[in-house]
């Protein structure tokens, strides 16, 4: 982590190691949100000498979500271009990129900015910094679980002479550490497809070299995993805020079925059903506000978020994360965003636009676009005014007031972003009841549909569908317009078969301004060359 904070394009030293770091963690009531404030005077031996130092290091587990820093992963470190621009190394600004860019919710204007040229045009290479920097960042983020899982063995805990309830404890620390590094092996198998494995019991910097293991197999291990940690997960809304539980395993286990078929071949759409079955009996209700799922306190939605990464204006300031989808949308004035002003990049193609029967936000009030001085049409890709932006990400309260802990400049974000929430939840149980699976309703999926929409419609039913209209198209619109900017399209529209075929096209797709079909290889991101270089275990995609 860095001592001191550096100015969007500016250089910072990311070599320095996070591994040196801990993060103290304030023990909050249910709606405050973990403490990730760091502290730099502790050494990894102490930190696992005592159960309050476990709890340090698993909140540098979590905080690793949230903050940037070295993101070396023993092999390889993180691209020198995103070194010089430090936001680009935190996860969530690197997956959201490479989720969204690439598809027609999304583009950035300065195609100057190191990886940008070619996401949007789906013409990448296998040298681009965003695509290695998110290899290299999960990988990091492995390596930290990693290390947790190995410090919170069994017979770890017990030659510290741990006993007891702190030792029942560390063991559900363990169980997150076990969930947050499956989480990224689900990243590194939908970005990817066929990366490296390395679990607790093989040494990073070892004289062997991970094994590449395939994308089938990942499958088979993820799920295992999620399975085997479930009991020892804490009850549902029963965690601290911003920590893992029991829901958080199905929500990521009913995302991984709803996608079976592209990551293994097979369909699992009746075992998609029944852990989104599990979510909705477990006390989980839809916020009543849609505009206020993305806002400064949005920490009080623990009525429909599952789990979030935990962001903070003072604690976690870094140029990534939701500070970048604040500042981002192009021309957002700062009374808007919440902020002290824009970079004038992030747009909508008129195509995600159409979407939306009233781009207005009148009557959806999902259709949160900034339309002043901007085009609805993308004419030209890298030109700022071309596209509506988006006023999805705002640093205020629900109120209107600033955020909770807005730094004095209004640089960073207190906006926590969500991963799981139940608004996903019912679109996958609807997706994959239409789809054949069992345990479910077809009526049961018209209603979770219409509860959205009836939100959208700020409780008005005008907006709510009939049976004849509930289609697996419509689910693909309705997610769109639900869950956009929340890191889902191209996933999304690699399951419809949508995303480098012609049977959905975008503008500047392909580098053509009505859009076109690109080679099937872009369904996958490469392997970055300098990890083939190293390591002779792996094989690059196909087509790369």
């Amino acid at each position: 982590m860095m001592n001191t904070l550096h100015k969007k394009y500016g250089r910072v030293n990311f070599l320095r190691m996070i591994s040196l770091a801990c993060l103290a963690i304030t023990v909050l009531g249910a709606c405050k949100k973990l403490d990730l404030s760091p502290t730099n005077d502790l050494t990894a031996d102490k930190v696992y000498a005592t159960p309050a130092g476990y709890k340090q290091a698993l909140a540098k587990v979590y905080g690793a979500f949230a903050l940037t820093g070295n993101a070396t992963t023993g092999q390889q470190d993180i691209p020198v271009e995103i070194i010089k621009d430090e936001g680009n190394s935190d996860f969530l600004r690197l997956y959201w990129n490479l989720q969204e860019l690439t598809t027609d919710e999304a583009a950035w204007s300065w195609q100057s900015d190191a990886g940008i040229q070619g996401l949007h045009e789906l013409s990448w290479s296998s040298i681009n910094s965003i695509i290695n920097g998110l290899y290299y960042r999960s990988f990091f983020q492995i390596t930290l679980c990693n290390d947790f899982i190995r410090q919170s063995s069994d017979d770890n805990i017990a030659k510290r002479g741990i006993t007891g309830t702190d030792a029942d404890d560390i063991r559900k620390y363990r169980a997150e550490s076990r969930f947050l590094r499956a989480y990224q092996y689900w990243v590194l198998m939908d970005i990817y497809g066929n990366p490296p494995m390395v679990t607790e019991a093989i040494e990073i910097g070892g004289k062997d070299f991970p094994k590449q293991i395939q994308r089938k197999d990942l499958f088979t291990y993820i799920e295992s995993e999620l399975k085997a940690i479930e009991n020892d997960l804490a009850a549902p809304k029963t965690n601290e805020y911003g920590r893992a539980d029991r829901a958080a395993a199905w929500a990521l286990l009913s995302r991984m079925y709803l996608n079976a078929e592209v990551y293994t071949g097979s369909p699992k759409y009746t075992e998609a059903i029944t852990y989104c079955n599990k979510i909705t009996q477990a006390g989980y209700t839809l916020h009543n506000n849609y505009r206020e799922l993305t806002i400064a306190d949005n920490y009080l939605n623990t009525d429909e978020f599952i789990l979030a990464i935990n962001y903070d204006g003072t604690s976690t300031q870094n140029y990534g994360g939701t500070t970048y989808l604040m500042h981002g949308p192009a021309h957002v004035p700062a009374e808007v965003s919440g902020s002290n002003g824009d970079w004038g990049g992030l747009r909508f193609t008129e195509n995600f636009v159409n979407l939306f029967a009233d781009e207005t936000g009148n009557t959806d009030s999902r259709a949160q676009f900034y339309r002043t001085g901007q085009n609805l049409e993308m004419t030209e890709l890298y030109v700022s005014t071309d596209g509506y932006s988006s006023t999805k990400f705002r640093n205020k309260t629900r109120s209107g007031g600033p955020a909770p802990h807005q730094d004095a400049a209004k640089d960073f974000s207190d906006i926590d972003f969500p991963l799981f929430r139940l608004g996903e939840t019912y679109l996958i149980y609807a997706e994959a009841v239409l789809r054949g699976g069992s345990g479910g309703s077809l009526s049961t999926a018209l209603d979770y549909i219409n509860k959205l929409r009836t939100r959208a419609y700020n409780g008005s039913t005008a907006g709510n569908i009939s049976s004849t209209a509930l289609t697996t198209d419509f689910i693909l619109d309705e997610r769109g317009r639900e869950l956009y900017y929340e890191a889902f399209r191209r996933t999304d529209l690699i399951r419809y078969n949508k995303f480098t075929t012609n049977a959905y096209l975008w503008a500047w797709k392909g580098g053509v301004r009505a859009g076109t079909s690109v080679a099937a290889k872009f369904n996958l991101f490469p392997l970055p060359p300098t990890d083939l270089s190293a390591n002779p275990n792996l094989t690059q995609n196909t087509g790369y």
